[in-house]
């Protein structure tokens, strides 16, 4: 509940004084950080209006002080004025989507040039264990290469870095043995 009064003392090097009640009741204390920080120094003889809290010691204080002509303190008036026109509004969420459009662009193509390759030599390093094969990977990668479709079926499953499927479709060589 709101009250109103009149600040009746006030030391401005410590930062607290007192205020007089409208209704007659005791004086009550106030410090500086109950009054709204809008610049204004308090002033003796200041009519205000306040709302009333135990304080730490356990005696009542005025808090959120306000002056004549103030409709809420500074903190809650700030809350719910229009921070500006519509157009800035729309103009920051355009920007916004704009930079993330931009980073999210900047983060595909760094993922493109930082991709894993492949390491042949790892792969070929590694013993392959399988049924015994009348084929062996011998380092030929290309059709031209192979002299059967089994031949080139082995080299597209069991070898590395082949280039005999150009369609990926999984049979190697089409035009010239698997077709």
């Amino acid at each position: 509940m709101r009250n109103h009064g009149t600040l009746t003392k006030w030391n401005d090097d410590r930062g607290f004084g007192f205020i007089t009640p409208a209704k007659g009741t005791a004086d009550l204390f106030v410090h500086i950080s109950a009054f709204p920080r809008d610049g204004v120094r308090p002033r003796l003889n200041e009519l205000i209006s306040f709302e009333i809290e135990p304080g730490p010691d356990g005696k009542q204080r005025a808090v959120r002080v306000m002056r004549p002509g103030q409709r809420l303190p500074a903190q809650h008036a700030a809350a719910r004025e229009p921070r500006g026109p519509r157009s800035s509004r729309l103009r920051n969420v355009i920007t916004l989507l704009a930079v993330a459009g931009l980073g999210a662009f900047g983060y595909s193509e760094y993922l493109k040039r930082v991709a894993p390759t492949e390491n042949p030599a790892s792969e070929v390093s590694m013993p392959f264990v399988s049924a015994p094969s009348r084929f062996a990977c011998d380092g030929r990668t290309r059709c031209p290469q192979m002299t059967s479709c089994d031949e080139a079926r082995f080299f597209i499953d069991h070898c590395p870095n082949t280039t005999m499927d150009g369609d990926g479709d999984g049979v190697p060589c089409e035009s010239q043995w698997c077709n």
